[in-house]
C-alpha cells in the first residue's frame, strides 16, 4: 500500500522580487495560454529544507550540501586530537578516494551529506589513519620528483577498503526528503520521498519595473543628482503551490525509522506552510503566509495537483478578492475530478482557510486552524 501526503496552498503575495532569474528580475512560465509569475521548486525546497521549524520539527541533525568536506573532516580529526598537518593529508586523500577529486582545498563537486555521515567517515579515516598518511606520503613523492602518476596498487586497495567499510545512506530527514545525486558515486544516490511543484500565479502578470536612486550623503550642497541608480523588476501575485510526499519512500530512506518518517513528514507540512524566499525581502518585506491550506492523505491512488484549476486565470472583482476566487476555483475543480474519477484513494481531507464561505466541495473538511490539519495528517500515516 503507497501512502502519499499532498499539500496544496492559496499564497498571495504584495509586490515583491523573491526568485530572480538570470536577468534578475522575478522567474515567469507561460500556462493556460496567458504569463504567470512562478517561484522555482528548487527555490522553495531550499526555503523548506532551511526553515527553522523544519529542523525543530524533526529534532535530528541534517544534512550539509558543501565543497568543504576536507576542511569540516580536518576540524573533527583535530578534535579526536590528531595533529593538523596530518589531519589534512589523510583528509585529503581520503575525500579524493571515497567522495570527490580536490581542487584546491575544496572538493570538484558539491556534497551533500548527513550528520550521521559525516561522523561515520571520522570514523573510517581513523580506522584507515597509516593507511591514509602513507598514501600521502606516496603522493607528495611523485609530485616531487615530477614523475607521471601510476595507480599505486596499495592506494586502489586503500580506496576498494574504504568503499568497502563505508555503508551508505543517512538518517538526516532533509536528505531522505528532498535526495541528492552523486555522479561520482552512484552507490550513495538516494531517490527524493518528496515532489514539489514550481509555485504558479493564479492569474495572469505583468512584469513591473522599480527605478530606485541612491543620494551620496557626502556630495556637496551645489552638486544635484544620484550617486547611485538602477532599475528592478517586480510584480504581485497570488500562488497556486503543490507538493507531495511519499510516505513509504520516506520510510526506506530513513532505514525503516516510521517514528522518523512521522516527524518528517509533519517538518514538510510546517516548513512548506513557513518557507518564504528570500530575494528582495529587506527591500520588499513580502512575509505573507497561505490563505488557504489543503492537506490530502491519499492510500493506493495516483497523486493529484490541482493547477489545471487556474488554466483559465482568475480576475478579481469588487465581490470577491483574488484569493477568495482562487480558493473557490480550487475547490470547484477538485469537485469535478471527484465527479470524474470518484474517490482516488483519500484516507483524509483536512482544509483550513481565511476564506470559509468560498468552499464548497470541502467544507465538510474544514478545520478550525492550521494544528488541527497537521493532526488530522499524522493520525492518518500510522
Amino acid at each position: 500500500m503507497s501512502t502519499f501526503v499532498e499539500l496544496h496552498l492559496i499564497q498571495n503575495f504584495p509586490p515583491h522580487c523573491l526568485n530572480r532569474d538570470d536577468t534578475n528580475t522575478p522567474k515567469d512560465c507561460e500556462f493556460g495560454g496567458f504569463r504567470r509569475a512562478r517561484i522555482s521548486s528548487q527555490c522553495l525546497k531550499r526555503s523548506m529544507r532551511l526553515a527553522p521549524v523544519f529542523e525543530e520539527t524533526v529534532a535530528t541533525g541534517l544534512g550539509v550540501r558543501t565543497k568543504l568536506m576536507h576542511e569540516r573532516l580536518v576540524n573533527l580529526l583535530k578534535e579526536e586530537g590528531k595533529q593538523e598537518d596530518q589531519a589534512e593529508k589523510a583528509a585529503a586523500v581520503f575525500v579524493t578516494l571515497l567522495l570527490s577529486a580536490m581542487d584546491g582545498e575544496k572538493t570538484k563537486v558539491l556534497l551533500y551529506l548527513g550528520y550521521d555521515e559525516v561522523e561515520r567517515m571520522k570514523n573510517l579515516v581513523l580506522e584507515n589513519w597509516d593507511k591514509l598518511l602513507d598514501a600521502a606520503e606516496k603522493e607528495a613523492a611523485a609530485e616531487e620528483g615530477k614523475k607521471k602518476k601510476k595507480k599505486d596498487p596499495a592506494v586502489e586497495a586503500l580506496k576498494k577498503e574504504l568503499k568497502k567499510g563505508y555503508t551508505p545512506g543517512t538518517r538526516a530527514a532533509d536528505i531522505a526528503l528532498f535526495g541528492r545525486m552523486m555522479a561520482e558515486h552512484p552507490d550513495m544516490n538516494i531517490n527524493a520521498a518528496s515532489q514539489v511543484a514550481h509555485a504558479i500565479s493564479t492569474h495572469p502578470v505583468s512584469m513591473e519595473m522599480d527605478f530606485y536612486t541612491a543620494v551620496d550623503d557626502l556630495n556637496p550642497k551645489e552638486e544635484t543628482g544620484a550617486g547611485m541608480m538602477g532599475v528592478t523588476g517586480y510584480n504581485s501575485s497570488c500562488f497556486y503551490r503543490y507538493a507531495l510526499v511519499d510516505v513509504d519512500k520516506l520510510t526506506e530512506n530513513l532505514g525503516g525509522d516510521k517514528e522518523l518518517a512521522k516527524k518528517t513528514v509533519e517538518g514538510f507540512l510546517r516548513s512548506a506552510v513557513a518557507a518564504i524566499p528570500t530575494g528582495k525581502q529587506n527591500s520588499m518585506a513580502a512575509h505573507t503566509p497561505p490563505d488557504t491550506i489543503l492537506a490530502v492523505v491519499r492510500q493506493n491512488g495516483a497523486p493529484v495537483s490541482l493547477a489545471n484549476a487556474f488554466e483559465k486565470p482568475v480576475h478579481p472583482s469588487r465581490k470577491q478578492s483574488l484569493v477568495a476566487g482562487s480558493t473557490q476555483k480550487m475547490d470547484e475543480y477538485l469537485g469535478l475530478l471527484k465527479t470524474m474519477y470518484g474517490m482516488n484513494g483519500e484516507a483524509a481531507m483536512a482544509v483550513c482557510t481565511t476564506q470559509p464561505g468560498s468552499l464548497s466541495v470541502l467544507k465538510d473538511s474544514l478545520k478550525g486552524n492550521f494544528a488541527e490539519v497537521v493532526e488530522t495528517v499524522l493520525s492518518h500515516i500510522g
